[in-house]
């Protein structure tokens, strides 16, 4: 026995037995959660600092957890793991590159249409309130109006043009980041993984190789999957839009597209934009036929679509991905509430194979309904 130990049958101080209790082992906990909570705090302060940095890093992982099995496919073809990345990259660009030309052509020459049409509804939509009596000041809502119209058309704005300058420059740097960092993603991915997976030994090896296993494929299959219901969703739309005869319909067509990466409130908005350009060009029965429509592919994208090419890798909660997207927003803006969900997801998808492929983490298995 050690010269400081306690013997086994000498009953605790009065420090030890403040610490024992049941309020002690709850300031223990209470302190534990704090220092956590600190740390991701910390954790998170720093990686908004450099935002420059860090979103072209999550954005190339991204893409390179949905394209490696793309170049692990040429490479088994017997194509060099070099000359298969440089062409799945290459065709990545082309296909990016081509959908944002599409979505840039079409939202400058009917930019200014869109614009003019959602004014218009947004003017016919406070009109309606009004007649049925909701206390909507006409007069503030002009001023407000009026005020952003001075801005646009005043030195400020042309102040603000010059900060939109630097804006494209970081915009450039961090799309030369992004391409530079998914190259050497897809080409070294396994190489630059087993480096980082040096400090680790035993299980703690095996569950770092099922996270990185379990979050690449959430990654991949969330890009993949969303890529391929937002092409769906904006096409059965962009029929339902032209059945009914809205103007306007390829750039809300892009529109869909683009917002559909954004769960829940992505298909909201675009259906609300949508709905509004069929009230002031055909009507409210237009509008009420493009709703419906919003609403079936809706149904047919989380109840179809969205099982059938995403499979497990979005299982989560709405109100989580409500909570995800507003965090992101807040702490990345456009970027983070992009970000968010697949983040989100990733990090799940960690949790369900912490202890084991079928086994998630303690505070996530499901219990046992105890006996009544």
């Amino acid at each position: 026995m050690s010269l400081f130990s306690r013997p086994r049958d000498t009953p605790p101080g009065p420090v030890a037995r403040l610490w024992s209790d049941r309020t002690g082992r709850l300031a223990t906990r209470s302190l534990q959660a704090l220092i956590v909570i600190a740390i991701v705090a910390v954790v998170i302060f720093a990686l908004t600092r450099v935002p420059l940095l860090v979103i072209p890093v999550l954005i190339a992982l991204i893409f390179a957890s949905a394209l490696s099995p793309l170049v692990d496919l040429l490479q088994r073809a017997h194509i060099p793991r070099v000359l298969g990345t440089v062409l799945v990259l290459l065709l990545a660009l082309a296909v990016l590159g081509g959908v944002g030309w599409f979505i840039y052509v079409s939202v400058r020459d009917q930019g200014g249409e869109l614009i003019a049409s959602a004014q218009d509804g947004i003017d016919q939509f406070v009109g309606w309130l009004t007649s049925l009596g909701v206390g909507i000041d006409q007069i503030q809502f002009d001023d407000v109006r009026q005020r952003v119209v001075d801005f646009v058309t005043s030195a400020r704005f042309g102040t603000g043009a010059l900060a939109g300058v630097s804006a494209v420059a970081d915009l450039l740097t961090g799309l030369a980041v992004m391409v530079v960092t998914l190259f050497f993603f897809l080409l070294d991915g396994r190489r630059i993984w087993a480096f980082l997976l040096r400090p680790f030994e035993g299980e703690g090896y095996a569950r770092a190789r099922r996270v990185g296993r379990a979050v690449t494929h959430s990654l991949g299959s969330y890009l993949r999957g969303t890529a391929i219901v937002a092409a769906a969703d904006s096409l059965l739309i962009g029929v339902g839009l032209f059945a009914v005869g809205v103007p306007l319909v390829v750039p809300l067509i892009a529109i869909i597209f683009f917002t559909a990466f954004i769960p829940i409130v992505g298909a909201l908005i675009a259906g609300l934009l949508a709905a509004t350009l069929a009230l002031v060009a055909n009507g409210p029965v237009a509008a009420l036929i493009i709703v419906a429509v919003v609403i079936a592919v809706n149904q047919i994208d989380g109840n179809v679509l969205q099982p059938l090419v995403q499979g497990s890798s979005l299982k989560l909660h709405p109100l989580a991905i409500l909570l995800a997207l507003t965090a992101g927003t807040v702490l990345g803006g456009l970027a983070g509430t992009l970000l968010a969900v697949p983040i989100v997801a990733a990090a799940w998808a960690a949790v369900v194979v912490w202890d084991g492929p079928d086994t998630p983490a303690w505070f996530a298995r499901k219990k046992r309904p105890e006996p009544r």
